[in-house]
């Protein structure tokens, strides 16, 4: 097991990469402490969470609503949780989300850690302090950034993860080579993903690259106020179609880049559109598709990062260099007609 320390603005967060989940019980003893998690990683590993304190609910980005924050709510009082408690999330991103929002508001806010079990929450949902739900339509609404006092990697919960669930995984990392690592983006061209899942090393090595990168981003502007946004290369049209077609985060975030891409190759000469959609097919990704441009235009209209008349959208200059371009939300509209 190996251990880094990150501060963060006003909190520091111990990462355990390598690790095993029984280490958990090191960081928040099992009398102060409550899992929650969901019913597919419950029923896998139920050995894992003997003798723990365990709130279980429905898996599925449905249930990341304010009703389930409710539920979980409902739960620790009956458990008696107080401000000395620790919420310990056991899950993919919509777990970490949850018990990172509801650490923060019950009582005014009690300490948190994760144990992500999912490629995506490792190398993505699990780090950075953003916590929250969604209403309708739109993604993470409502919300909050905090950080949790613990990351516990531990990859032995990967090898019941569908092989959807690596794809997904594999968008964020995907991500991340295309915004700042053009080595790790000549590294999954490559590879195929066969190769990570096989090869616990060269994965283990992925994730903590990721885990840096993401980390390293965040440490120099939690409040995205700049670079934070960067992370966002994809997300702006792949958040407003997740929820319109019922799509998985990686698939939404997927089609987001491919179009960035070319948008990238439109207003800034950018020439390696080919090259993401060559990597994201490579990893089983869906790139061009065909949606609704106005409903998601609507949605895209209340998108949290942008003001009254124009949007930061991510794109790229080069492979492994993202750049924050503002952009008229009626430039915006103008190119989702010609998709």
């Amino acid at each position: 097991m190996k251990k880094r320390t990150f501060t963060f603005s006003n909190t520091s967060v111990d990462y355990f990469f390598d690790a095993d989940f029984s280490h958990v019980e090191k960081l928040a003893p099992k009398e102060n402490a409550v899992i929650i998690t969901d019913e597919h990683i419950f029923a896998k590993h139920k050995k894992k969470f003997k003798g723990w304190n365990t709130i279980v609910l429905k898996p599925g980005e449905q249930y990341k609503v304010q009703q389930t924050v409710d539920v979980v709510v409902d739960q620790l009082i009956a458990f008696g949780a107080d401000r000395k408690t620790t919420l310990i999330g056991v899950g993919g991103g919509v777990v970490t989300d949850i018990t990172g929002y509801v650490a923060g508001i019950y009582m005014r806010g009690i300490r948190f850690g994760f144990a992500p079990t999912s490629l995506l929450a490792m190398v993505d949902a699990s780090i950075g302090g953003k916590n929250g739900i969604d209403v309708g339509v739109y993604k993470n609404m409502v919300g909050l950034i905090r950080q949790p006092s613990f990351l516990l990697f531990d990859i032995s919960f990967l090898k019941s993860l569908p092989k959807t669930e690596w794809q997904n995984g594999f968008a964020e990392i995907i991500k991340h080579a295309c915004i700042k690592d053009a080595v790790m983006f000549r590294l999954l061209q490559k590879h195929k993903l066969s190769d990570f899942q096989k090869d616990p090393e060269l994965l283990a090595s992925l994730i903590e690259q990721n885990v840096l990168i993401k980390t390293k981003v965040v440490v120099g502007d939690e409040f995205e106020q700049g670079e934070r946004k960067l992370l966002n290369y994809g997300h702006t049209l792949g958040h407003a179609i997740e929820n319109m077609y019922e799509l998985s985060h990686g698939q939404a975030i997927s089609i987001g880049m491919t179009y960035a891409a070319v948008m990238s190759q439109q207003l800034k000469h950018f020439t390696g559109a080919e090259l993401v959609v060559n990597v994201l097919e490579k990893y089983g990704l869906p790139t061009f598709a065909k949606f609704n441009t106005k409903k998601a235009f609507k949605i895209l209209m209340m998108d949290k990062k942008k003001d009254n008349v124009s949007i930061n959208y991510i794109l790229l200059e080069k492979i492994g260099k993202g750049v924050i371009q503002p952009l008229l939300l009626v430039q915006i509209q103008d190119i989702f007609k010609q998709f």
